[in-house]
């Protein structure tokens, strides 16, 4: 029966040589609550310290990277993808004010190659291990005649736990508080698709150098997303600045005004100024090869903020310098308003809300730092 699976096109030993060669990454990112190790049908967490807490939230998040899979497999190089699966994951969890505890991930692949899908866990690993979460279990996936001999996808989700009277959000939202960015490390892992039309266009290969990105282009197009979780939950650790901090947003798809305006108040606003930052090289190279403007691409890449937080006036300079010491650049970019908008001007380029949420209205005004 193996031989006849093997034909249709499914090595199972294959997949065991694959988790053999993770099973060593994926224990390192292991605690003593971690119970039964690599392989089991499912993982196992101890929460007994749950019981700790008057009113423990448990918070939840899955995703994927997109189609930056698709640079990977073009220039053989996966040692990074899973770490911006784990990016785009467990940066969710800790938005809401939460420690992520533990994550799964799941490989979809046309064909096992060991060393491949170790790889990738191997990055998995690497960004569960410096954001203290364990890697309890995952399932990588043979798909033949679905997918190509090296096609593969990744998608991971993760679960964290909260106080509920930790809970960051819009409800703590106040009139005048102030809005930080935390820098981006690039591109992280949102807007792939308009990046490789850009490229297919200029017609520009991943494996050309190019001075004007500085180096080989796949390469700088899969530099790592940055981790903001462990910064953050140090943050908010903090006895006298993790109070003042209100509210978090994660800068993914949609971009800066649309993610930000999802965690404020209905009936508050936002202007976010262009000229507290200068957008990474990266940016405004894809943005010329497009024939795009900057503010033309504000809807899909996050153009140098990976983050913000929306913290109380008293805790600014604080936040900023504790940010600072985790190598994480900060800076103001605007400030939360109750009052009424004024009718005056253009009343263009606001955002209300996204993906479901009727949050505040924002939008990005000014010109760019050069």
């Amino acid at each position: 029966m193996a031989s006849k699976y093997a034909e249709a096109g499914v090595d199972t030993a294959a997949g065991d040589l694959a988790v053999e060669l993770m099973k060593s990454a994926v224990s390192k990112t292991h605690g003593p609550e971690v119970l039964g190790g690599v392989g089991g049908f499912a993982g196992l967490f101890d929460v007994s310290f749950l019981k700790s807490f008057t009113k423990p939230l448990l918070a939840t998040s899955t995703d994927g990277v997109g189609t930056k899979v698709a640079i990977a497999q073009a220039i053989d190089k996966h040692d990074t993808i899973g770490f911006d699966l784990v990016g785009m994951v467990v940066d969710d969890i800790v938005v809401v004010g939460a420690k992520p505890l533990f994550m799964t991930d799941y490989i979809a692949c046309g064909k096992v190659v060991p060393e491949r899908i170790a790889d990738i866990v191997a990055g998995i690993a690497r960004a569960c291990a410096e954001t203290r979460t364990a890697l309890v279990g995952g399932e990588t996936a043979e798909h033949p005649g679905l997918l190509g001999p090296d096609d593969y996808d990744v998608a991971g989700a993760a679960v964290g736990a909260v106080e509920s009277d930790a809970l960051l959000g819009a409800h703590l939202v106040a009139d005048g508080d102030v809005v930080i960015a935390l820098g981006s490390s690039g591109l992280h892992s949102n807007g792939y698709s308009l990046v490789r039309h850009v490229l297919a266009e200029k017609k520009i290969g991943y494996l050309d150098r190019s001075n004007e990105l500085g180096g080989l282009v796949g390469e700088v197009l899969l530099e790592p997303t940055k981790l903001y979780t462990a910064p953050l939950l140090r943050l908010l650790a903090n006895p006298r600045l993790g109070t003042g901090v209100h509210a978090l947003s994660h800068i993914t798809g949609g971009g800066i005004a649309a993610n930000v305006a999802r965690v404020l108040p209905v009936g508050s606003w936002l202007e976010i100024d262009r000229g507290s930052w200068s957008p990474q090289p990266v940016f405004r190279v894809l943005s010329d090869w497009g024939g795009m403007t900057l503010e033309e691409t504000e809807g899909t890449w996050n153009l140098g903020i990976g983050m913000v937080a929306i913290v109380a006036p008293h805790a600014v300079d604080g936040v900023i310098e504790r940010l600072a010491t985790d190598g994480i650049a900060a800076w103001v970019v605007g400030t939360v308003s109750m009052s009424e908008r004024a009718s005056t001007g253009s009343a263009t380029g606001w955002e209300q809300g996204a993906k479901g949420v009727n949050g505040g209205a924002v939008r990005l005004m000014g010109t760019y730092l050069s």
